[in-house]
């Protein structure tokens, strides 16, 4: 399904490189939790089970009021003390994201989330429903996301031995830029911070330079002219003090940040039974919640208008340019004319098909053919 993948390390030789990094994490991060048992061997009834969890970004309030104070504590209230469990987000566990899904299936972390934008470097097929300009807002990103997450469950048990048991949100990823704009035009010969293959093709189409930076040094780079914009959350924005090196915040969501809560089938299977039927009924509210607080976050409402004065250097002083119809028509054929052919040119031959029979009748575009 790929082309141009790099010749695959072995898993035994992944196995033995992951394996000083798992006692590496436990220790960092579970000192409290000593290693379990072989998955192959189910927990023993009415032995204490706490488990321990990769969750996503820090610094995001779907972390900070969802994520760690179910898995801290809501577990333990539902099970009345029996069952606990350890997070720790995985931009700090001090693992490379981008292995994530191997991480999970070789059991190095047991339960673990994987941003889609990270790991589609390697599956570029896990993209899809967070191809740049496919989601022009939530309402469409549900429906994307309900008509591939069959894929995404699949794959996860047939190709990377895991059980998915989430889909979580982040806020839209939108544009801040150290000079004014009015739209998406005025893009073109900026040089714009990029995350993704697919949000290097949305720049290159509206003639702009894409930069692909690491998120710790955004500011720095824009603060220093090296470059113009930045494509990134605005709370992720916020936290790394993007609004005090920027004029602007152009809304249009060029993708959402999509990321899939995952378990090794192994130490899934070696739950106690009633711990997962919890789990299975419990994380449909957990993801529900956080894609109602992204939402929210996506949202731009201003606390100060023109009665209150809006702090300089604060996310809300910033002005906000939201994308006009001329720009909604303009997206949309960058996506079928560049976005969605290159993501079937770094997929494969299988993928036009993917994408027809999943996402394609949601949004009405079929995929081009593999050339």
């Amino acid at each position: 399904m790929h082309k141009n993948r790099a010749m695959p390390v072995s898993s035994g030789s992944r196995r033995w490189l992951f394996s000083g990094l798992l006692g590496l994490f436990l220790a960092a991060h579970f000192p409290a939790v000593s290693q379990p048992s072989q998955p192959s061997q189910p927990t023993p009834p009415g032995e204490a089970v706490r488990l321990r969890i990769v969750g996503g970004l820090a610094s995001v309030s779907q972390y900070q009021r969802h994520e760690e104070p179910f898995w801290t504590q809501t577990l333990g209230r539902l099970s009345a003390g029996r069952y606990a469990a350890s997070i720790v987000p995985f931009d700090r566990a001090g693992v490379p994201g981008q292995d994530m899904l191997t991480l999970i299936r070789l059991g190095v972390v047991p339960f673990g989330t994987a941003l889609l934008g990270l790991v589609a470097g390697q599956y570029p097929e896990l993209s899809a429903p967070d191809l740049a300009a496919l989601n022009p807002d939530v309402a469409t990103l549900r429906k994307v996301v309900a008509a591939f997450r069959p894929v995404l469950a699949g794959a996860m048990r047939e190709r990377h031995g895991a059980e998915l048991l989430a889909v979580y949100m982040y806020p839209a990823q939108v544009v801040f830029c150290r000079e004014p704009l009015r739209g998406l035009n005025d893009l073109s010969g900026r040089r714009t911070r990029v995350s993704s293959s697919t949000q290097s093709d949305f720049v290159v189409s509206v003639g702009g330079v894409p930069v692909l930076t690491p998120f710790a040094e955004v500011t720095a780079s824009i603060r220093s002219g090296s470059t113009d914009c930045a494509i990134t959350g605005a709370a992720s924005g916020k936290a790394i003090g993007l609004p005090a090196v920027t004029k602007a915040i152009y809304t249009l969501p060029i993708s959402w940040g999509l990321a899939v809560f995952a378990a090794n089938l192994d130490a899934w299977r070696s739950l106690p039974e009633d711990l997962r039927v919890l789990l299975l009924k419990e994380m449909p509210k957990l993801e529900a919640a956080i894609w109602e607080e992204a939402e929210h976050q996506s949202a731009f409402e201003r606390p100060c208008n023109a009665t209150a004065t809006c702090a300089p250097g604060s996310l809300e002083a910033l002005a906000v340019v939201r994308p006009s119809p001329a720009d909604q028509i303009l997206r949309k054929r960058i996506f079928e004319r560049q976005v969605l052919p290159g993501w079937v040119e770094r997929c494969g031959p299988d993928c036009p098909a993917l994408w027809d029979t999943t996402i394609g009748p949601v949004v009405g575009i079929k995929a081009p053919a593999y050339r």
